[in-house]
């Protein structure tokens, strides 16, 4: 039986590396593109940071009965959309998966695939040094949007509230002080529950 685990943290919490190296310690696990209507960012990839898409290519899958969750971000460029679809990415009678996802993506895609078979990983870091993060990586853009680091940051707080995550049924808590620790206490874990 597959199981996709689902990586989840506020902004700049260091979800992508442990991502990243989750997969270089179980290359047999298979990942999957979330779609987006944000613009892309320096050196990011269609089809494979997101798939990039627009307002009324997402209304089209909606429409098709595809879409298993969607979100909407009014940030300070305008609305984003991020959203999990159901195009063949995913067969769970064959494969382990591990994407990144949000807590309300999290619910949608256990509503969608089943509570047995969608585990939460859950990575956090005091919120100054989270804060610095962001503002360092911000200013690797060509044109920096600290506004949108601020708004990201403020609503991390309420979107990652100890009363969202025990309604979300997020768990599973991993301190990223010390990334080589957080990834090999998260490793640990996934080897036994695959047992």
């Amino acid at each position: 039986m597959g199981r996709i685990y689902c990586i989840m943290g506020k902004s700049a919490s260091g979800k992508d590396t442990v991502y990243k190296e989750l997969l270089r310690r179980f290359p047999e696990l298979k990942t999957y593109v979330m779609y987006s209507t944000r613009p892309k960012r320096e050196g990011e990839q269609d089809g494979v940071t997101y798939h990039f898409v627009s307002d009324e290519e997402l209304s089209a899958f909606e429409k098709a009965g595809k879409l298993i969750e969607k979100r909407v971000y009014h940030t300070m460029l305008g609305p984003w959309t991020y959203a999990t679809v159901d195009d063949g990415q995913i067969d769970l009678s064959a494969h382990d998966y591990l994407m990144l996802a949000t807590p309300e993506a999290y619910q949608g895609i256990r509503r969608y695939f089943g509570t047995d078979r969608v585990r939460d990983i859950y990575i956090e870091v005091e919120d100054g040094e989270r804060l610095l993060r962001a503002i360092r990586r911000e200013q690797l853009e060509p044109e920096p949007h600290y506004d949108e680091v601020c708004r990201r940051f403020l609503a991390d707080q309420a979107d990652f509230s100890e009363e969202k995550l025990r309604e979300a049924g997020i768990g599973r808590h991993y301190e990223n002080e010390d990334m080589g620790r957080c990834v090999s206490d998260i490793a640990r874990d996934m080897e036994h529950d695959r047992i």
